[in-house]
């Protein structure tokens, strides 16, 4: 029987399961979706329970009749959960896109104590992060914050449950920004800030670090954060190539050798293993603004492969609609957990088809504004090749827009499950495997050079809409 190795992605809005043989194709996978729930305005939070009860119905079914060799784990990252010393929940999971620590953020990040820190773990003071989202309960939740014996991410909470140890992998650290990325160890100075003690956080291992569990005899990989880890499924972690990911969310990554600090805060800075790092930009506004628009604004039953549909029948540059999608707040490139989106030129020949392209157009001109910072010289991004995955990586509409917008070709592998495919290279690291390196099929769309300058023209217009309606 062909030997299968697990990847387990606990993703923001569900939990996929994938089962893969040596050479990374996909034999089997399954999925469970859970809600994000909003109890106030601004909060973004998620049920413990649920989750963790999706990743062991996962676990369940992709293991049904066989016996992987491990099953090593990605997830999303930047959620918090303050836990008592039996390891019992006093929070819900706060989760990345909770701005709640807004207020207290924004005045942090303009004070040097601030910058300091920022230069110390590379990862910019806002709502989104777990540093922040700590220094909110101490602030404003006295009583949890005391009572808390730990403060822990969804994904150690899960690994607790498995195995019984409380760890947190380097790559998943590093995006707290509680991690001094250049020691890869937690910055006592942030500790001092936030009052809180070493022991009150998982000690930090290498995605490597591997451990049975308590009531199976599965080897558990503890593997690393999604972005890092769709980098290496995806093969981005080479020269020449840069990851575009969209799923809830959506992120740009380039692949660095050590530590990149940026000067205005723009960017993060994350760590995968030994000497590999990201340096990013993650937007909160990827596909969950394609969802608000089925949901809540055309309230349809189409399918997104309908609604795409429609939007093929639409030109480039949406004929002059323009969508900045920040309905979440924004994290890359401006960093503004208060700001708002903005539909701008809507005329009366505009339809339902006008919207969904804008929106999509929308999404990508703000994953575009990040690696506009990362590859700042035009000639040299033709050189570089964008990997993609994430759930849109199943739309070739999509896809050619990536390549018109960015100007740079595009590339989607065959396994579009990058970060759980990644994690089971990680795997392979951990376990001694050899991970031969196959060509894979993969799909590639080139820019259309038609479509450049409308493109250039709407994007230099995204790009001035925030900042001159910042202050209204």
């Amino acid at each position: 029987m062909e030997q299968l190795y697990i990847g387990i992605d606990i993703g923001t809005t569900a939990t996929k399961a994938v089962s893969f043989n040596k050479t990374g194709k996909v034999i089997n996978q399954y999925t469970k979706a859970y809600p994000m729930y909003h109890p106030e305005l601004g909060w973004t939070v998620q049920k413990t329970d649920e989750i963790l009860a999706a990743v062991l119905e996962c676990i369940r079914q992709i293991t049904k009749n066989i016996q992987p060799q491990f099953i090593s784990f990605s997830s999303a990252m930047q959620s918090i959960i303050a836990i008592d010393d039996a390891g019992n929940p006093l929070t819900d999971a706060i989760l990345w896109a909770d701005n709640r620590a807004h207020l207290l953020a924004e005045a942090l990040k303009e004070t040097e104590q601030g910058k300091s820190f920022y230069q110390k773990t590379g990862i910019p003071i806002h709502a989104f992060s777990p540093m922040t989202k700590i220094a909110w309960l101490k602030k404003f939740d006295k009583t949890i914050f005391l009572q808390a014996f730990k403060f822990i991410s969804i994904k150690e909470y899960v690994w607790h449950q498995l195995t019984g140890k409380y760890v947190i992998d380097s790559s998943m650290a590093s995006g707290t920004g509680l991690m001094n990325i250049h020691t890869l160890q937690w910055e006592s100075d942030i500790l001092d800030y936030l009052e809180i003690k070493p022991s009150q956080l998982s000690e930090i291992v290498s995605p490597t670090f591997q451990s049975e569990g308590l009531t199976d005899d599965v080897i558990y990989v503890i593997g690393g954060g999604d972005g890092a880890l769709a980098n290496l499924g995806t093969g981005a972690m080479e020269e020449g190539r840069i990851a575009l990911t969209i799923g809830t969310s959506g992120a740009v990554r380039l692949p660095i050798n050590k530590p990149y600090i940026d000067s205005q805060m723009r960017t993060q800075c994350y760590h995968l293993i030994g000497n590999q790092y990201l340096t990013l930009g993650a937007v909160s506004n990827g596909a969950i603004v394609l969802q608000w628009l089925k949901e809540s604004i055309l309230k349809t039953d189409e399918s997104f492969e309908e609604l795409f549909e429609q939007a093929k029948t639409i030109p480039a540059g949406s004929e002059g609609l323009l969508f900045v999608p920040y309905l979440l707040g924004e994290r890359a490139p401006i960093w503004d957990a208060s700001a708002q989106g903005t539909l701008l030129g809507i005329q009366i020949i505009h339809t339902k088809a006008h919207l969904i392209r804008a929106t999509l157009e929308g999404i990508l001109f703000g994953l575009f504004s990040i690696t506009e910072i990362l590859l700042p010289d035009p000639e040299k991004r033709q050189g570089i090749t964008i990997m993609a995955s994430g759930g849109f990586g199943k739309s070739e509409l999509w896809l050619q827009m990536v390549a018109d917008i960015f100007q740079m070709k595009v590339v989607v592998a065959e396994t579009i499950e990058a970060s759980a495919w990644g994690a089971v290279m990680i795997g392979f690291k951990a376990t001694g495997i050899d991970n031969p390196s196959q060509k894979k099929k993969e799909k590639l769309f080139l820019p259309n050079k038609t479509h450049k300058m409308v493109y250039e023209q709407s994007f230099e217009k995204f790009k001035r809409v925030y900042p001159l309606l910042k202050n209204l």
